[in-house]
């Protein structure tokens, strides 16, 4: 059944339905783009004014060691860890996705003496390939594509790092990390995973697939807030053949030494470089705390079901839109994409009646599913205001086609 009435069933009988009250709603939105930026947290504006106002207003610089600012990245990391299969130790939460995948493309390179092709697919998030392209332009490594289906024959002992996002944010398909990172390590490359759209959505075992690296992002499915620090894993052996490009004075062995010479701090620290960002990881560790305290299993087991039910209604009420994303959940992230000439006028039109989804160029419709905030009749609600909009060609209104900055 795909009516109103078993939404509201499955809402009745979903274990996580109570964690909604957790988070802060505009009336009248549905909201299906946490898969670009998470709802905020209920418990967010309080943490962050008592930062400022006691922490910082009253606690002044004491702060950082009073109220152990300064472990606050290695703190956060390790709330991170558990959601990735990684140990404790591996995981920092420091500057942004971009800045991490720079570190460790490099730190990467540096392991591999010989080799400098960085191996990804056309498509990937753009600033995964940026990243190699501005290693590329200073000579220390050379990008190379291959079709996620051909990444496999790609793979040679010219390889030093096979570079993708788990979950491809465009179509949502899921790679199948364990197989992969063997078949990298079996060339002798090491693999480095951007876990941006999968971290607080589905089940990511880093450890248990041996894999080298990661990165992921803070403000989508962890709902950290706009721009929220990001995080790196680093597995434990390789520890200390790190090479640190960005030697900022946190990641130093004695940061407060103020010594003229780098000295990398143990383990993952060396990873930090400046001053971490105060406000955004307090903000972070709310929303880390909520996915921690649900856990990834049972994300990952409701986005399942919610998307599977969002595909049911739109493929009863609209059979002719093209589906993007795979049709088997098990190998898609929580998302679904679909493909319209009209995608953008479609996704507007769509806003203007408080159903949030996003577009993606250059017709794509894309809708993520927040697991630990959505309800069945959200995502009812939102599939049969798609096909209504459609079939009546409400889209078609001229304010729809105006292009906005963001999209």
């Amino acid at each position: 059944m795909t009516d109103l009435a078993e939404a509201r069933r499955l809402d009745d009988a979903d274990p996580l339905a109570h964690f909604r009250s957790r988070f802060t709603w505009p009336d009248g939105v549905i909201y299906l783009d946490g898969n670009s930026l998470g709802a905020l947290p209920v418990a967010t504006p309080g943490r962050v004014e008592k930062v400022i106002r006691e922490e910082w207003g009253i606690g002044l610089i004491r702060s950082w060691n009073d109220a152990d600012w300064i472990s606050m990245p290695q703190r956060v990391g390790s709330k991170i860890a558990p959601l990735i299969g990684a140990e404790p130790d591996e995981v920092i939460a420091a500057d942004s996705v971009s800045v991490n995948l720079f570190k460790l493309i490099a730190a990467a390179l540096a392991m591999q003496p010989g080799r400098t092709v960085v191996l990804s697919e056309p498509g990937n998030f753009p600033t995964d390939l940026y990243m190699i392209q501005g290693l590329e332009g200073q000579g220390l490594a050379d990008q190379k594509t291959a079709a996620a289906d051909d990444l496999e024959a790609a793979l040679g002992d010219d390889v030093a790092l096979l570079l993708l996002t788990h979950v491809h944010y465009k179509s949502g398909r899921m790679h199948e990390m364990a197989r992969l990172t063997k078949a990298a390590h079996d060339v002798g490359a090491l693999v480095l995973w951007d876990l941006s759209h999968s971290v607080g959505a589905v089940e990511v075992d880093l450890n248990g697939c041996d894999a080298d690296f990661a990165v992921g992002c803070g403000y989508k499915y962890l709902n950290g807030g706009p721009g929220a620090p990001a995080f790196a894993y680093v597995a434990k052996r390789h520890h200390d053949a790190l090479q640190q490009p960005l030697s900022g004075w946190m990641g130093h062995a004695a940061p407060f030494a103020f010594s003229d010479d780098y000295t990398p701090a143990p383990g993952v620290d060396r990873l930090l470089a400046g001053t971490p960002h105060i406000l955004g990881l307090a903000a972070l560790e709310v929303g880390v705390d909520i996915a921690a305290e649900i856990g990834t299993a049972a994300l990952a087991e409701k986005s399942r079901r919610m998307s599977e039910f969002f595909r049911a209604v739109v493929t009863e009420k609209l059979p002719d839109l093209e589906l993007v994303s795979p049709t088997d959940p098990a190998v898609r992230g929580s998302q679904l994409s679909f493909r319209h000439e009209h995608a953008y006028p479609i996704c507007q039109a769509l806003i203007a009646r408080g159903i949030i989804g996003d577009f993606r160029e250059p017709d794509i419709l894309r809708f993520g599913f927040a697991p630990s905030y959505l309800s069945f009749e959200d995502v009812f609600k939102a599939a049969t205001a798609l096909a209504e909009l459609i079939e009546r060609g409400e889209w078609q209104r001229p304010e729809f086609s105006e292009r906005s900055k963001v999209t």
